[in-house]
């Protein structure tokens, strides 16, 4: 499922560095898994399990990073969403994954970042 005006909302909530307006994409019972999440000592395995904390997760993040901006690349369907490939205010390639719920909110997310040598 490729949904370019679901993709366009997440890119706009997350380069507006708003809070509320990301979290306001996932669904209630979310599983959101990144590096980062273990990296910032937010969770041991990775893993942020709810909207509420993704979204405090996401207000802890933020000002780390003043400079984020998420430069999409391309966009991949899949059978329950899709994967969103955009480079991050670093240049680094990231590929997001995303499964959205009945009501169009993304249920389950996962990110991976290019590994560079």
């Amino acid at each position: 499922m490729i949904d370019a005006a679901r993709a366009t909302q997440w890119y706009d909530a997350w380069n507006a560095r708003d809070a509320a307006r990301i979290a306001a994409l996932y669904a209630p019972d979310v599983e959101f898994t990144s590096p980062f999440v273990a990296a910032l000592g937010f969770s041991p395995d990775g893993t942020i399990h709810g909207r509420a904390s993704l979204q405090a997760y996401v207000e802890m993040a933020l000002p780390r990073v003043p400079d984020l901006k998420f430069e999409p690349q391309t966009i991949c369907a899949g059978c329950h969403g899709h994967t969103l490939i955009y480079r991050n205010q670093s240049g680094v390639l990231v590929a997001e994954a995303h499964e959205f719920d009945a009501a169009g909110l993304i249920a389950k997310a996962s990110a991976a970042y290019e590994v560079r040598s």
